[in-house]
């Protein structure tokens, strides 16, 4: 690859994330106005993408967030331990009454007819305290990092946030690690701090110091202000839109050198057509088509996300590496949950084009 360039020497982390970790609440199919019990799962936007790297593809990763010394804190450690993810903890106290929390999400699943609702409860989050200072990087690049991750989700959590994620860029490009960036646009998320304009402020800023992007056609109008098609004018599955707009993107931020993203028609909640889209170095690679029965549509984008940095990270064709990430995020939807439950020999081949016939 001419314009990404991912170290190739030996490192301590192959990829290492910053955002905040989250605990989802998960009643199934059943809306929460009716639920009896719910599942727990730990998740977040950047996270995913370290857990999935390293669960089922084996890299070394790691997470730089908050956590807080009180019970649901220690279920997100063992989680965090489980997939194998290294965590870089900025530590606060729980007061027993107010906080600082782990934020919840709330989050069903739908079926058929009925859509997926999600709502959160961010309200004095520990996250969203993380500030410029409250990480070494020196010392987390010490031994070498190949590849710097964060997210739209993780900017939109205060006045804070955004500014240690251009400090942790900035290191990172000091160190000689790629920087990537989900754009991961929320409006309920970026409302109380000054809606859609602080959005595009902030996230411009940030996508100025990013080599590899990743967003669908919301994300590149709405977050950054990228003019294009109204967002439900066209098939999701029209890559000659996205392609356009990211021709725009790149005319606004030269720096850019990859933007990827899914492509989605949702035709029921658990009935979805999906594709992956990317860009490298100016050429254009599209996935096949296929036909998802879900599960749990939620954590799918991160799902994509880690399959295509694994095979960047990995030196396979930017072919190979977008199959893998549209194959692992197909994948993702089939299991509850926002991490990944998939083995690389399965995401290899799906990938590859292999069907559903029982495996004896």
């Amino acid at each position: 690859m001419v314009g990404l360039k991912v170290r190739q020497d030996a490192c301590d982390l192959d990829f290492l994330a910053l955002g905040a970790v989250v605990h989802r609440l998960d009643p199934g199919v059943i809306p929460f106005r009716k639920a009896r019990s719910v599942a727990i799962h730990v998740s977040g936007g950047e996270y995913n993408v370290a857990a999935g790297l390293a669960d089922c593809f084996g890299l070394r990763t790691g997470i730089a967030t908050a956590m807080v010394n009180y019970g649901i804190g220690e279920l997100v450690q063992g989680r965090v331990r489980e997939t194998g993810v290294r965590p870089f903890y900025k530590w606060f106290e729980h007061d027993g009454v107010r906080g600082p929390n782990i934020a919840t999400v709330y989050s069903d699943r739908g079926q058929g007819v009925r859509p997926p609702v999600v709502f959160y409860n961010r309200s004095n989050e520990a996250g969203a305290l993380l500030k410029r200072g409250d990480f070494d990087w020196a010392k987390i690049h010490a031994g070498g990092v190949r590849w710097f991750h964060s997210g739209g989700i993780f900017a939109a959590l205060s006045e804070t946030t955004s500014e240690l994620i251009l400090e942790g860029m900035q290191a990172a490009r000091s160190a000689g690690a790629v920087n990537s960036f989900d754009l991961n646009y929320r409006a309920k998320l970026w409302a109380p701090i000054g809606g859609l304009q602080r959005a595009q402020q902030v996230l411009r800023k940030i996508v100025g110091n990013v080599d590899a992007l990743i967003g669908n056609e919301e994300d590149l109008q709405k977050g950054l202000g990228i003019q294009g098609p109204e967002v439900a004018s066209k098939s999701k599955l029209d890559t000659d839109t996205f392609f356009k707009m990211i021709e725009r993107v790149v005319e606004q931020f030269p720096n850019v050198k990859m933007v990827a993203t899914t492509l989605r028609e949702v035709h029921s909640t658990n009935r979805h057509e999906w594709a992956a889209v990317l860009w490298l170095d100016g050429r254009r690679y599209v996935t096949p088509t296929c036909q998802l029965d879900v599960i749990d549509r939620i954590g799918g984008g991160d799902g994509f996300a880690a399959g295509l940095l694994y095979g960047l990270l990995t030196g396979r064709s930017p072919e190979e590496a977008l199959r893998l990430g549209w194959a692992h995020g197909a994948l993702l939807t089939t299991f509850p949950g926002d991490v990944t439950m998939a083995k690389l020999d399965e995401v290899e081949a799906l990938a590859k084009g292999c069907s559903a016939r029982v495996q004896r």
